[in-house]
């Protein structure tokens, strides 16, 4: 959909030390999210962009692809390197048994 431009990560990719940026809206991010994620909802990025390491790997994640993808071409636009899209998003996240917390620290759902 969005070409081979785009590079990826699937979730057993993601390591502790990768930066999970996650460019969901906030009713989304308060439902459930992975517990080491950043948020930064995807309409704000312009403003918020120094808040995005350049130093370290960075995954941004969704809810299914669409919209990190969209933010990963972005920020390759504007000097990132070490950016990835999450293949499958969220929805991949939880089908993988990963971790999904509500903004109230309970278990989650992916929205």
């Amino acid at each position: 959909m969005f070409g081979p431009q785009i590079p990826t990560v699937t979730i057993p990719e993601i390591t502790d030390g990768t930066y999970l940026l996650d460019v969901r809206e906030d009713d989304e991010w308060a439902a459930g999210h992975a517990p080491s994620a950043h948020h930064l909802p995807m309409m704000e990025l312009p403003a918020r962009l120094a808040e995005v390491p350049t130093d370290q790997d960075v995954a941004v994640i969704c809810r299914s692809g669409g919209r990190s993808a969209q933010v990963v071409a972005y920020l390759m636009r504007n000097g990132w390197e070490q950016v990835r899209n999450v293949e499958g998003g969220m929805g991949a996240w939880d089908a993988a048994g990963r971790p999904v917390v509500g903004t109230d620290g309970q278990p989650g759902r992916v929205l």
